[in-house]
């Protein structure tokens, strides 16, 4: 995660919107202190964390992970962009696609066993697609609850509120392309 410079693009954002680290901690429920560290590049958010403080800088999620550089064509599987922590049983992303400045994203989500995706159900502007590599796994979409197994997919409309809920005893991996892109 070094390599995106989340910390420099989250002090950018925030002095671009005139906001202190107090102001910015009061409204995402981040600490300073945390705000601190990963501005300079001493700590790493989790999703939910990164999602908070994106939230409160009113800047869609995507734009911590867009790359100044352009985009390759082709993105190695050992030179994935990922964000989340599996050391700590996170949710980790990561980006199939080279960037976020096209029209579509396409992800792999990895939810370890016994969680959830994110603690409170999400929502965004895009159209996702879904497809579970590994499974099964349970989805909550506006309040309705579905099993998908390994092969199934699913496609959720925009401003679906949806969380990703793993039972099982080993990982979840879970494929998605949401457009535009929203990550």
């Amino acid at each position: 995660m070094d390599e995106l410079n989340i910390g420099k693009k989250l002090q950018e954002f925030r002095t671009e919107r005139g906001m202190t680290i107090r102001e910015l901690s009061q409204s995402s429920g981040v600490t300073s202190s945390m705000l601190s560290q990963i501005e300079r590049g001493l700590a790493n958010p989790s999703i939910k964390t990164l999602r908070d403080i994106a939230q409160a800088l009113n800047v869609p999620l995507y734009r911590f992970f867009k790359t100044e550089s352009g985009d390759d064509m082709i993105v190695r599987k050992d030179q994935r962009k990922t964000l989340g922590r599996p050391e700590e049983r996170d949710t980790v992303y990561s980006l199939l696609t080279p960037g976020v400045t096209g029209n579509i994203e396409f992800c792999l989500m990895e939810v370890p066993s016994g969680s959830e995706s994110t603690g409170v159900a999400q929502s965004h502007i895009g159209e996702e697609v879904a497809f579970v590599l590994e499974g099964p796994v349970d989805i909550v979409v506006d309040g309705n609850a579905y099993s998908l197994d390994t092969g199934d997919s699913i496609r959720i409309s925009p401003q679906s509120v949806h969380k990703w809920i793993n039972r099982k005893e080993s990982s979840v991996k879970v494929i998605f392309a949401i457009t535009p892109p929203s990550f």
